[in-house]
């Protein structure tokens, strides 16, 4: 069974699964699922804990059976995590989480939790998550979007009593505060708390935030790709500057430049080829939210702009390998930003 991460305080609130399977990339999201649960548990007699991290190909899983597997009528209750942090448990790992979630159901001493990564469709095609699926709950921990991530922060902030001024004013404080934080829920965990502590419950004006948030903001190459496919040009600048100053390496931005100027490239032609918008997404392996750029994209986009935008991101190629062009930067980074702000550019005219 699937819970939503939204429905886990609900779910728990009924009652307890006998096995949680967690997979996501955000940590301080599965931080506190996980810790909702434990709480949970605790509070129905779970006393005991035993922790496993499955660390390389070879790793015993006999004694993580021996502990999922104890159900005498006078041991204690026990809660059993097993962390996989690479999502590949193995051919023993998989034949293990099998056996662990089929006899789950029936061991009322022992709660199970299975803490993973983000898993790729291959991933969550195999035999032992499809076991944790259907002996257990599984919840998917998704990173906060940066358009819903000013919302979570308000959300995050009343809960301790504080908000910040309504209107106009608020929402720039807010967006303020995302900018600051983007791509980092754990420094934005704590950087709300930083506010409550310096500040009182009530409002926070925008001096007061801006006073005490860090910028702390992490950015990478792909949600760079979806900012300039979205025209958004400021952002894109901000995200360049943090990659940079972040230690990034020019050659993967500008991979993921290119390889978005080659794709719009490719599905203009099919489309000139008279391949329907649809079909010529799904053969290029376009889809999600890359999917919903390239359909505002491309029925504007003109022939001649993406064959210049091919040409920059060749130039381009040649100045983060060390080569001179003219009337280009030699910086491979104000290159980079010359490129982004000329494929923002174009998409931002197809809005």
């Amino acid at each position: 069974m699937q819970i939503a991460l939204a429905q886990l305080s609900e779910h728990l609130q009924r009652g307890l699964a006998p096995l949680y399977a967690l997979h996501g990339d955000e940590p301080l999201l599965q931080q506190e699922a996980v810790d909702a649960i434990r709480a949970a548990a605790r509070a129905r007699g779970y006393t005991e804990r035993s922790a496993f991290t499955v660390a390389g190909a070879h790793f015993d899983w006999s004694a993580v059976l021996a502990a999922g597997g104890s159900s005498s009528l006078f041991a204690e209750r026990q809660i059993v995590e097993i962390r996989i942090p690479t999502g590949k448990p193995g051919k023993d790992g998989s034949a293990a989480l099998q056996r662990l979630a089929a006899s789950a159901q029936g061991n009322d001493n022992t709660l199970t939790l299975v803490l993973l990564p983000r898993l790729d469709k291959a991933m969550r095609a195999g035999d032992w998550f499809a076991a944790l699926q259907a002996h257990g709950s599984t919840i998917q921990i998704d990173p906060v979007e940066r358009s819903a991530l000013p919302q979570w922060l308000a959300q995050r902030l009343a809960a301790q009593g504080q908000r910040v001024l309504a209107g106009e004013e608020g929402q720039r404080t807010l967006r303020f505060f995302a900018d600051r934080v983007e791509g980092n829920l754990l420094a934005a965990h704590q950087e709300i708390q930083k506010l409550a502590l310096l500040h009182p419950a009530g409002e926070l004006t925008q001096a007061q935030v801006e006073a005490a948030v860090l910028d702390v903001a992490r950015y990478d190459v792909f949600k760079l790709s979806e900012s300039v496919l979205a025209g958004q040009t400021a952002r894109v600048q901000r995200m360049l500057d943090g990659l940079q100053a972040a230690g990034e390496n020019e050659v993967l931005v500008h991979w993921a430049l290119a390889e978005d100027i080659r794709a719009l490239k490719r599905v203009k032609d099919a489309m000139n080829a008279g391949r329907p918008l649809p079909l010529a997404l799904r053969e290029n392996r376009i889809w999600g939210p890359r999917e919903r750029l390239f359909e505002r994209i491309l029925p504007q986009a003109s022939d001649a702009a993406l064959a210049r935008l091919l040409q920059s991101a060749h130039i381009v190629d040649g100045i983060v390998k060390g080569l001179r062009w003219p009337d280009w930067p030699a910086d491979s980074w104000q290159a980079l930003q010359r490129l982004a702000l000329q494929l923002s550019r174009l998409t931002s005219t197809a809005h």
